[in-house]
């Protein structure tokens, strides 16, 4: 059963030159439990495909095949919108702007009743209803 939804940093540890010690402890434990969400998926895509080919894009694409074979992609789809939508709204109103994506990210997170992973906590903090963990 899905528990947990990984933002891009917390998906990025394990190619990390020093990988945070609690992430990758927490990430073997409850693999199983985890998923991402679609724009995660492409932010992880977008940052392999800029980098120059050599070394570390092959390392980066090998382990992308990884990341696709260990975690299920949720999808930005109609509920995800109009919670965003809803949330982007509110926030307005209160004068609080935040990526995008990162709505879509939080939205994703909340229809799917799971608790987002992230290191940037702080980012995620305005959004109502969302559970976020820090792992590191």
């Amino acid at each position: 059963m899905l528990r947990y939804l990984l933002d891009t940093n917390v998906v990025s540890q394990p190619m990390m030159i020093t990988p945070s010690a609690g992430v990758m402890r927490k990430l073997m434990a409850v693999a199983d439990e985890c998923a991402i969400a679609a724009p995660v998926w492409h932010e992880l895509q977008f940052g392999c495909k800029r980098l120059a080919v050599g070394k570390r894009r092959h390392a980066l694409q090998d382990y992308l095949a990884d990341v696709i074979k260990t975690f299920e992609i949720l999808p930005y789809d109609d509920l995800a919108a109009k919670l965003h939508a809803i949330e982007r709204v509110r926030l307005q109103g209160l004068g609080t702007t935040v990526p995008f994506i990162d709505g879509q990210i939080a939205a994703i997170a909340q229809i799917n009743e799971l608790i987002l992973v992230t290191s940037n906590v702080r980012d995620f903090a305005p959004f109502n209803a969302l559970t976020v963990e820090n792992w590191a």
